[in-house]
């Protein structure tokens, strides 16, 4: 393109003068041209960002202008191969235009209730009501899993330890672990069972389930190490999951349910606005 040197003279000129207007560069005010639509050295002077120079300067304009031509071109594609559904493309842009306006003043009635907030209690009211709602899809539990040397001498009594179930036993434990520095990684929450699992030394690609059907302290050997773990309560998949995981979907539903009442109660204030003054008239009788 022959004049995009011009343009880009053009365009370090302006930029020192601050100004992009009224652009003519030795006698082209037209830098491209496609059937009717032409493109002028103003609008692709005013296009270059501020501070683009050289090389850059010249590749951003040759990809702005050539843009433009294949956009004029599919353009009138477009115009030739569907000139019999223009109607029905007008009927298009009219339908998003006012779909786009409908969503701008139902986002309009939503920004002005301020005053909407869900509490921790409408979120257990819901979820107490909707429980068998919320299921799992895998399992989740609790525990506590730890990892020594296999040197370690008085393994046996860290394990009485563990399966002591006292809880000044279980503090002694981990008093234990840290006095040693062993890996002590400790599940209060629900948590799901594969995160548990991933701090063993297990194949990832194979069902560890019935890990979940014994009871009590188990343990493993492997590469000169101890780990030593305990599944403490467990929920399977198929039962109601707890609170805080649903949390987050029923505060969209809520959420999704206020939004609604608004924008109906809005709609019938419009209504009834519409009606009042004279404004709605509809013609049963055509129907």
């Amino acid at each position: 393109m022959r004049f995009l040197n011009f343009i880009l003279i053009a365009a370090s000129v302006l930029a020192l003068n601050s100004c992009r207007k009224g652009v003519t560069i030795f006698g082209y005010d037209t830098v491209a041209k496609v059937g009717r639509n032409t493109l002028s050295t103003a609008e692709v002077v005013s296009a270059v960002p501020k501070g683009l120079t050289g090389s850059d300067s010249l590749s951003y304009v040759d990809s702005y202008v050539n843009k433009w031509v294949i956009r004029q071109l599919k353009l009138q594609e477009a115009e030739l191969i569907f000139s019999q559904s223009e109607a029905d493309i007008d009927r298009m842009v009219e339908d998003y235009r006012q779909s786009l306006l409908i969503r701008k003043i139902e986002q309009y009635y939503l920004d002005k209730d301020v005053e909407f907030q869900i509490g921790n209690a409408d979120i257990e009211n819901y979820y107490n009501s909707h429980k068998n709602e919320f299921r799992l899809t895998s399992p989740v539990v609790k525990g506590y899993v730890v990892t020594f040397p296999d040197k370690y001498r008085r393994r046996d009594w860290l394990l009485q330890m563990m399966r002591s179930g006292k809880p000044a036993k279980f503090e002694e434990f981990e008093q234990v672990c840290m006095k040693n520095n062993f890996r002590l990684i400790k599940y209060d929450e629900w948590v799901d069972y594969a995160e548990f699992l991933a701090n063993l030394p297990l194949p990832r690609t194979s069902s560890h389930d019935k890990l979940l059907s014994e009871r009590g302290v188990q343990q493993i050997h492997y590469n000169s190490a101890y780990y030593c773990f305990a599944v403490t309560d467990m929920l399977k998949a198929g039962e109601p999951m707890p609170l805080f995981m649903a949390q987050d979907k029923i505060v969209r539903i809520l959420t999704k349910r206020r939004h609604g009442e608004i924008i109906k109660l809005n709609e019938q204030r419009i209504v009834q606005n519409a009606e009042q003054n004279g404004l709605i008239k509809i013609y049963r009788d055509s129907l």
